[in-house]
């Protein structure tokens, strides 16, 4: 039976981060990965934005997380070659009541010493964004973008130049824990079932982390929370750009579809929505079109049906579903659940990839899970 040191399930963005710190401590670590190529879940199928990290509850894990990651993914992307553009965000108010958002995420942003993060009135936005339509809006220029694919390919790198392994097309069915304390993990690969040892398990397996859980012989099963999955859809947007920054509405327009993003070629799209679903569906239903259309217009009257062509969509885990306020992530280490050496990560959603660096710092220097 093979043994190493620590194992991490799920090689997302997340998990290649944790995967990466952990072996920057000179420890063995193998990702174990059950799709064919990384990140082929969440993290392939985000917006790709650095997000600035003051739109989340005051002092939960997400805001903490993404403030710290966020200047953690510049300054790896700048010093490994990562392609990522710093090109802003604004934030329109669409009605008195959003104005009165607008407000108090200013004053957030404040506290939180966001860099450069002010308050504009509809004509000082306009003259940033010439097509928008708002009565005021939030400017956030620390926001950008990143290429996820090229960030997971560095992660996957540093961890590997550390001695990490990778090994893809492998399920976890059963874990079991030791009189040692030792974790033994069955697997599949490539349909041959196996069997290795590890001192160290975290699950950082996404949309599969509760289940994953559940398999877990001896794991507390109260302690396993429910997990919804919240779709979202993408519209690209076809013709001349219609913004050079990042537009997020702040009111229900933002999860109706109406925000709008670019990727680093400089492509606009607008998404997601928000569609509660119980399997891993991927489809984009084009009806949708009509809704997104009658949501992006509030901000930007010119839109039509002609500019907007299905693209994508995703699921976000989460640990509330419809009708419930949005979730904090939960990072269940030994303080939570008792067991020494493992840590589970549950509906790690937006903003994980901002915070996946700093995420890898707190499971592994934070979380008592090398303690």
């Amino acid at each position: 039976m093979d043994h190493v040191t620590c194992i991490v399930v799920g090689a997302g963005v997340v998990g290649l981060a944790i995967a990466r710190e952990l072996a920057m401590t000179g420890r063995e670590v193998v990702i174990v990965e059950v799709n064919n190529r990384m990140g082929e879940e969440t993290s392939s199928r985000s917006n790709e934005v650095i997000h600035a990290g003051f739109l989340y509850p005051p002092d939960s894990i997400k805001e903490r997380l993404c403030i710290r990651g966020r200047d953690l993914m510049y300054r790896y992307c700048e010093t490994h070659g990562v392609g990522h553009r710093q090109v802003g965000k604004l934030l329109p108010a669409l009605d008195d009541n959003e104005v009165g958002i607008l407000e108090r995420l200013t004053e957030r942003a404040n506290v939180l010493q966001v860099p450069g993060v002010e308050l504009l009135s509809a004509a000082e936005a306009r003259r940033l964004e010439p097509n928008l339509n708002c009565q005021a809006a939030i400017y956030s220029p620390v926001s950008g973008i990143v290429d996820s694919h090229g960030l997971m390919i560095s992660l996957l790198a540093d961890a590997e130049a550390h001695g990490a392994m990778l090994a893809l097309g492998t399920s976890v069915d059963a874990v079991h824990i030791e009189p040692s304390g030792r974790f033994r993990v069955d697997f599949t690969a490539d349909n041959v079932p196996g069997t290795m040892t590890a001192d160290y398990l975290v699950n950082a397996s996404g949309l599969g982390a509760r289940p994953l859980a559940q398999r877990i012989e001896g794991y507390p099963q109260a302690l396993v929370p429910n997990v919804h999955f919240a779709k979202g859809s993408f519209f690209s947007c076809q013709g001349k750009t219609p913004f050079s920054r990042l537009i997020m509405p702040v009111g229900d327009t933002l999860w109706r579809g109406g925000a709008f993003t670019l990727d680093m070629a400089g492509q606009g799209r607008f998404g997601p929505n928000l569609e509660w679903v119980t399997t891993r569906d991927y489809s984009v239903n084009p009806d949708n079109v009509g809704a997104f259309v009658e949501n992006i217009s509030r901000y930007w009257p010119d839109v039509t049906a002609e500019r907007l062509q299905v693209s994508y969509a995703g699921i976000r885990p989460r640990l509330t579903g419809p009708g419930e306020p949005v979730s904090d992530w939960a990072i269940h280490g030994p303080q939570v659940h008792g067991i020494a050496n493992l840590v589970n990560l549950y509906a790690v959603e937006t903003p994980g990839l901002t915070a996946c660096l700093a995420t890898a710092e707190h499971v592994v220097h934070e979380s008592g899970l090398l303690s």
